[in-house]
């Protein structure tokens, strides 16, 4: 036998077919692997279109309240949880008829749509020749004149869906029932925060000067320096549209400067006075579903296709908690 023969491995058979094997295996793998690709994350729309009906809740008929304008309704939902006194008085207001007929007085760009009785806080009118010619503010009736503060509860017992981030106004932020909520653990006080479509009782000078008679609802940037000042009593649902497209009021805070120009109120009403069978559907995400949680990422990082960066954080005011308001589905 040659030298060099001798020294030359001999070649086993199937090594050229265990090798094609093992590459078309490979392949296949690789194909497998393409195909159990995780889909693409899903965008805020997406999860509110998916979300089961257990993530949504229906709010009490009675706190839900319809102001009717000329250009529409709009929708708000008090918020006993945090100011209890207030929302029974307005509830008590609204039975009575009282904001029927009275009117949006004030719209300050970037600040507040305030509405209540024109007459409310109006003095003899000058020249009058007695009081029985000046206005005359529309009686309360059974409601309370002044109530104590509500600014903030205790946190105690109460269940927040924090937000991981930073908030320069307290060290706890997140929401309660669909309402952002801020916290402070050291003090022990929680306070609906006051974002775009937040609704708070208008007060004077004293702390008790307030009573739900004349509200008003954030049309601009948040103005959070008013918390712990002032009652919040619940968030618009729905209409905001309505109320941040009302025509501005004048130099004096947004007042109008004529009775001519206030926006009249044609009526507020509860849901709860609706005929069960008239009454629309009206459902809201729940902020301690699985589905909130994935919401809430979802807008903390964007992944809509026009998006080139992720910013990775969010603030309380920056989310607006889902709502489906549709006529009630015949039986």
């Amino acid at each position: 036998m040659p030298f060099q023969s001798a020294l030359k491995r001999p070649r086993r058979p199937g090594v050229a077919l265990i090798a094609a094997s093992v590459t078309a295996a490979g392949i296949a793998a690789a194909g497998v692997r393409a195909a159990e690709a995780p889909p693409p994350p899903r965008t805020s729309a997406d999860i509110v279109r998916e979300a089961p009906e257990t993530a949504w809740r229906t709010p009490d008929p009675n706190d839900v309240l319809l102001m009717t304008l000329p250009s529409g309704t709009v929708w708000i939902e008090l918020a006993p949880r945090f100011a209890p006194r207030h929302a029974a008085n307005i509830r008590t207001l609204v039975a009575q008829h009282y904001f029927d007929g009275l009117a949006v007085l004030r719209v300050q760009d970037n600040f507040v749509a305030q509405w209540g009785d024109p007459d409310a806080d109006a003095e003899l009118a000058p020249g009058a020749a007695s009081a029985a010619a000046a206005p005359r503010a529309r009686p309360l009736g059974a409601a309370t004149a002044t109530l104590p503060p509500e600014f903030s509860i205790s946190d105690r017992g109460l269940s927040i869906a924090r937000l991981k981030d930073r908030d320069t106004y307290a060290p706890v932020t997140g929401f309660v029932d669909g309402f952002p909520v801020a916290a402070d653990p050291a003090t022990h006080q929680a306070w609906i925060a006051h974002c775009y479509g937040t609704v708070g009782a208008g007060r004077g000078e004293t702390v008790d000067s307030g009573s739900g008679a004349e509200l008003y609802a954030v049309i601009g940037q948040a103005p959070r320096g008013l918390e712990l000042n002032i009652a919040p009593v619940g968030r618009v649902l729905k209409g905001m549209e309505l109320l941040s497209a009302l025509p501005r009021g004048g130099a004096n805070m947004g007042f109008y400067d004529r009775r001519e120009q206030h926006v009249r109120i044609e009526r507020v009403q509860r849901l709860a006075d609706l005929a069960a069978d008239q009454r629309p559907d009206v459902k809201v995400l729940r902020t301690d579903s699985r589905e909130w949680a994935d919401f809430v990422e979802a807008r903390r990082n964007r992944r809509d296709a026009w998006y080139v960066h992720r910013a990775n954080a969010i603030d309380v005011c920056g989310l607006t908690v889902p709502v489906r308001i549709e006529p009630r589905a015949a039986k």
